[in-house]
């Protein structure tokens, strides 16, 4: 029953289902090897911080002092900048090269992996996932192979993520670049309004409890 409880809060906080129209937003474009790519790294980085919130989230956490409505906020904000950048667009690439003098080009500035940000962090990786698997795994209530069982079942469901992921290149292949695109616009709306809520509900809990 344990087991059955942490699979089920560990697959609604970290919502393998939902990753999917995020994961056609940012891959719209790529090829098929660098979707998978993606998906692989994406998969990979969330299982680390998610990892690393099992084993020093609850230090972290008590250090810091900081809650789970505060998660919910910062989470919200940024998810919803995020949505903001489906919803309009990417700023367009400078397309001119600065020259040097010697008439070398200038590198270009790399950009972060959309494999990092926003599928692993906070797509997989969420404000939730991260608290839940600190509750989850909370010393004062789990031994150390409860907390270990519960890995299992969080890398169980990140694998399941993965492969939603790749499955997701059917669905590209199918609507294309531009179908691509308006989903990336309907999903941003979708996103935003998720993000906008996660972030009110928590100051109303905050304003009604008079707490973070």
């Amino acid at each position: 029953m344990h087991l059955l409880e942490n699979f089920v809060t560990l697959w609604v906080v970290i919502d393998p289902i939902g990753t999917i129209p995020v994961f056609i937003a940012v891959t719209a474009g790529m090829t098929t090897q660098a979707r998978r790519a993606t998906a692989r790294t994406a998969a990979l980085v969330s299982m680390c911080v998610l990892l690393f919130f099992l084993v020093f989230g609850q230090l972290l956490i008590d250090a810091l002092g900081i809650s789970l409505l505060s998660f919910q906020v910062a989470g919200g904000i940024v998810l919803f900048l995020f949505a903001l950048t489906m919803i309009f667009g990417e700023p367009k690439q400078e397309t001119d090269k600065k020259l040097l003098p010697d008439g070398e080009d200038v590198p270009e500035l790399e950009r972060p992996s959309p494999a990092v940000f926003p599928l692993a962090v906070p797509s997989l990786a969420s404000p939730g996932a991260m608290l839940a698997i600190v509750l989850l795994t909370d010393n004062n209530r789990f031994s150390i192979a409860d907390q270990a069982i519960t890995g299992v079942v969080m890398v169980f469901v990140l694998l399941i993520a993965y492969i939603c992921m790749l499955l997701s290149e059917p669905i590209i292949r199918i609507i294309g670049d531009s179908g691509a695109a308006i989903v990336s616009r309907v999903m941003g709306m979708i996103l935003a309004s998720v993000a906008a809520d996660a972030v009110l509900s928590s100051i109303i809990e905050i304003v009604q409890t008079g707490t973070l």
